[in-house]
């Protein structure tokens, strides 16, 4: 069935203009709407029926609505902040905070409260134009740094839309993310998880967004799918691509051929560098001449014999760090001209303007070497259509390690665009290079372009897309909804014989950053009592905590408790017994010093002494480094113990070594093997409870429930503490019936 789609972006791909006192449209260019295009116009041609662009189209409303708009593939969904709110969200939070900040110039970056506000209000100015035509099975795609908040904002409107967002420049590291202020910390990355799929150019910028939010906002992942309220937000990397065949035909057009020549002719015998970049601080223009001078006085013998080409087109120059920026480059590239050229000769061609399709392919296949040297780039889509232009398998790609594209075009001559030795050196090696190489090199990289597409690039989003729609669904089934709670309490109240079984830490209470203070409150207290008041109702807290701790917090109860995940149990106003013999533990001491060399390189990590286990808890400690100490410990205690009667366990933040034969699942069958039971619940977070599921998998009788999103051995989920607190509260609230 064919689905609307929504694309979202900060101005809508149209440039408006007045024509003999008539408004007309001309579609813009760029990589966005080259992209979409292209998708749009192969695969995505049968799966969207409706294509609605949603953004600011650079007019008024008065002027919009007398535009002649022309035929495009595109309905055209406008969206009309004042002046002033679009120049300080646009301009000021949008272009001055997180434009250097997320390009990692930190000093460039500007804290005004009045930015943050405006970013707000035209975030919520684009949600209420959408939320006016949103329907049901719709398909929201976001783009860009501009629009972050937005998904959040529609998400709590449509808890059911299909929301996918995409970034189109860098996430940076936390350490750089955590200069915001927490308050617009929160709004942004709050936003940014009301998406389904949230999609990044490379695995690098995917790490930094999940450290950031598992620093910022405590969140549980693992590594690719973050749970958050009651769904699952998955997060990847979409290298954002070009369409290949346009480019790669373009080698023959004859537009193209015909400028190729005229380029040609006033190449002659020269060698021709070739670079094209926005106006931006971030594209390192200012770097890439200084090592084109260091390059001239090193290598003498391409003075009178080479040219640099450099496009440079308009963007931003209001903004007075652009400004700044060009009149640096202005005045380089004049000195230099003057100083090392001579009347018949200038080393740098300078032009600051656009250029049109068939002048870039041109120069693309014209030069020797394209220079692409950013000081730091979300992906840098030039050097992908560099690569594809060049049929004819010729020309050299020096490319900055910084950008994005690095990690695919691994066959250009990577450089660090802050060493000007490094990249004069670099230059001198492209132009000397065989065109044996150049062929070697510009084939391994035209052929990964060209599989990976800017329309593979498309079909991989929304196909992932789909995939977490469908996971999310799984798990709306599991969830223990009001219907499910219902029959479950049917069958409580029309049973004789029932047993909870309930794992402590993480559900019946939150896990604590020191767990000697995760103590019962008084409410949970009163549960529990409630419940084991009831006859026929039998209680069991069995957890991984030791028998001293549940005798201090639980012991007055009636209930039966199990400590050391079934090391030890006391029955209801019974005595402690050992199912593990003490003369079992001569291991702990080896796995204790093992440990301890964890707690040294994880700080904030402790280890936790049991009767019969050891336990290194990880919950405080920093969320990366600990999950790779995690699994380094984890491999080495395996090793250690593979000819060992020992069990080592992978919790939720905790690593346990154990006896070998003793689990919670055979407690579990223990306690059922005593007694016929017509009604089991049995509740639990961690993947210790799935030994527990499982006993429980073919019992009719039983109800089992996983608190938390992960996938489980569990008939149901439900995600939190507090809502297995309600449902035990509800079943405490029942009167089973009377059988006579």
């Amino acid at each position: 069935m064919q689905k609307r789609l929504l694309i979202v972006s900060n101005r809508l791909p149209l440039t408006i203009e007045k024509k003999e006192n008539v408004y007309q449209s001309r579609q813009s260019s760029g990589g966005l709407i080259s992209a979409v295009d292209a998708y749009l116009g192969g695969d995505g041609k049968e799966v969207f029926s409706e294509r609605i662009w949603t953004g600011v189209p650079g007019v008024g409303s008065e002027i919009w609505d007398t535009t002649d708009l022309g035929q495009t593939g595109y309905q055209y969904l406008p969206v009309f902040p004042s002046e002033e709110e679009y120049e300080q969200y646009y301009n000021g939070f949008s272009n001055s905070l997180l434009w250097p900040l997320f390009h990692y110039f930190p000093s460039f970056a500007e804290y005004e409260p009045a930015f943050f506000d405006a970013y707000i209000t035209v975030n919520k100015a684009f949600c209420r134009t959408l939320s006016a035509v949103i329907k049901p099975g719709d398909v929201v795609w976001i783009h860009d740094y501009h629009l972050l908040p937005l998904a959040g904002m529609l998400r709590e409107k449509f808890p059911d839309l299909t929301i996918g967002l995409f970034l189109h420049i860098p996430f940076p590291s936390y350490e750089l993310f955590r200069v915001i202020p927490k308050r617009w910390q929160k709004a942004l990355l709050e936003g940014m998880l009301g998406a389904d799929l949230i999609g990044f150019h490379t695995a690098e910028y995917v790490a930094h967004f999940l450290k950031t939010v598992d620093m910022s906002l405590k969140t549980t992942h693992d590594n690719q799918y973050i749970q958050w309220g009651n769904r699952q937000v998955q997060v990847d990397a979409f290298p954002v691509s070009i369409d290949f065949n346009l480019f790669n035909g373009a080698f023959d057009h004859p537009g193209v051929d015909s400028l190729r020549q005229k380029y040609q002719q006033l190449k002659g015998k020269k060698k021709m560098i070739f670079s094209v970049d926005r106006l931006d601080y971030t594209k390192g223009i200012y770097n890439r001449l200084i090592a084109f001078e260091r390059f001239l006085q090193r290598y003498p013998e391409y003075k009178g014999n080479i040219v640099f080409v450099l496009v440079m087109v308009p963007s931003r120059d209001t903004i007075t760090k652009y400004s700044e920026k060009k009149k640096m480059i202005d005045e380089f590239i004049g000195n230099l001209n003057s100083t090392i050229g001579n009347i018949s000769w200038q080393p740098v061609i300078y032009q600051y303007d656009h250029l049109d399709f068939n002048e870039l392919n041109a120069l693309y296949t014209t030069c020797d070497l394209a220079l692409i040297t950013p000081l730091r780039d979300g992906m840098n889509l030039v050097a992908k259509e560099f690569v594809a232009s060049r049929k004819d398998e010729k020309g050299v790609l020096v490319l900055s390690e910084m950008a994005g594209a690095a990690a695919e075009l691994k066959e250009a001559l990577l450089i660090n665009p802050n060493d000007a030795d490094e990249l004069a050196e670099t230059i001198a090696a492209g132009l000397g290079m065989s065109e044996e190489e150049q062929r070697s090199r510009m084939r391994s990289m035209r052929q990964l372009v060209q599989q990976y597409d800017v329309n593979a690039w498309a079909i991989d989003f929304f196909g992932e897309l789909d995939q977490i729609k469908a996971l999310q669904l799984k798990f709306e089934v599991k969830f223990l909804d009001s219907f499910s709670k219902a029959a479950l309490i049917e069958d409580y109240k029309s049973s004789k014989n029932r047993l909870f079984l309930l794992d402590y830490d993480g559900t019946l209470v939150n896990f604590s950053k020191d767990p000697s203070k995760a103590s019962p409150n008084k409410e949970l207290i009163q549960l529990l009592e409630s419940l084991c008041s009831v006859p026929g109702n039998d209680v069991y807290v069995i957890s991984g905590r030791d028998s001293v701790t549940l005798d201090k917090w639980l012991g007055h109860l009636p209930i039966g408790l199990i400590a050391e995940h079934g090391a030890k149990n006391r029955l209801a106003g019974g005595k402690w017994s050992n199912e593990a013999l003490a003369e079992s533990t001569n291991w702990k001491e080896k796995i204790e010093r093992i440990m301890q060399h964890y707690v040294f390189r994880s700080p904030d990590s402790f280890i936790e002494k049991k009767d019969f286990s050891l336990a290194w808890h990880y919950r405080n400690a920093d969320p990366f480094l600990a999950s790779r100490r995690a699994k380094d410990l984890h491999e080495e205690l395996v090793e250690y113990t593979v000819q060992m009667p020992l069990d080592v366990l992978n919790g939720h933040k905790v690593i346990e070594v154990r006896n070998k034969g003793i689990n919670k699942g055979l407690s579990a069958a223990r306690i059922l093997d005593g007694k016929n039971y017509d009604f089991v619940l049995c509740i639990g977070d961690d993947q210790t409870d799935e030994d527990m599921f499982k006993i429980l998998a073919k019992n009719p009788s039983a109800y089992t429930v996983k608190v938390g999103h992960q996938a489980s051995f569990a008939a149901y989920n439900l995600y939190t503490p507090f809502l297995v607190f309600s449902l035990l509260d509800s079943i405490a609230c029942c009167q089973p019936m009377e059988r006579v």
